[in-house]
């Protein structure tokens, strides 16, 4: 892979996303983060994969509703890319182009772990479609929190648990996936991270809310614009 940087030397901005298994945090740190840089006078740009826009919003429904259990793996994956074309067009290269910061909750690397690793498609599937979809454009920054299955899971549960008593619907159809898959998905993380060391950064998540931020700013703080 190659950074946003390389593909569209044009921009002003900085392109970073945030990856990990469901409840291992990734949400709650971006959330920190983007306050952490806007007091210092960013403009700052928040988005989510799948979604990020109105289309975007559509297409996650069907994605992650527990009742849509019949989506197969390659058009799981495919619904993913068109989800994220749609942010990279709409959302994420206006952005940039403006000299803002982009924090993206999951991007591509979400597809190589869960469709490349969970969904066992592997990885070059999942790059053929990228190169279709948005081209050679990729973060400059992914922030991966890693924390154990056993953890992430229950916090992800947990979560569901509590949203469901408003929601009208359930965003849980890949968290209620098995262990197996799970356990794939995590080891295709720490193989992207093997891969791309530059770009893709494993951050230990095992610790309390604070010292993450703390250890995600330290990542981030010398690379800013």
């Amino acid at each position: 892979m190659s950074s946003a940087q390389n593909e569209e030397s044009t921009h002003r901005g900085l392109f970073i996303t945030f990856e990990g298994t469901d409840g291992s945090g990734k949400s709650t740190q971006l959330k920190l983060l983007a306050k952490r840089l806007r007091a210092q006078n960013y403009d700052v740009v928040e988005t989510v994969e799948p979604g990020g826009t109105a289309i975007g919003t559509q297409i996650r429904r069907i994605l992650l509703d527990s009742g849509n259990d019949e989506i197969v793996p390659m058009a799981e994956l495919l619904l993913m890319f068109a989800s994220r074309a749609q942010n990279v067009e709409q959302t994420i290269r206006p952005a940039l182009q403006k000299g803002a910061i982009v924090l993206c909750d999951r991007f591509t690397d979400s597809s190589l772990a869960y469709q490349g690793g969970g969904r066992n498609l592997g990885f070059e599937p999942i790059l053929a479609a990228h190169r279709l979809a948005v081209g050679d454009f990729f973060p400059d920054i992914t922030l991966c929190i890693d924390i154990d299955l056993e953890t992430s899971l229950a916090r992800a549960q947990s979560r569901n648990q509590r949203l469901s008593k408003t929601a009208d619907h359930q965003e849980t159809r890949l968290d209620d996936q098995s262990l197996d898959f799970h356990e794939r998905v995590r080891k295709a993380y720490h193989r992207i991270a093997q891969q791309e060391p530059g770009r893709f950064l494993l951050v230990d998540g095992q610790t309390d809310i604070e010292t993450l931020a703390e250890r995600i700013w330290a990542a981030i703080s010398p690379r800013l614009p």
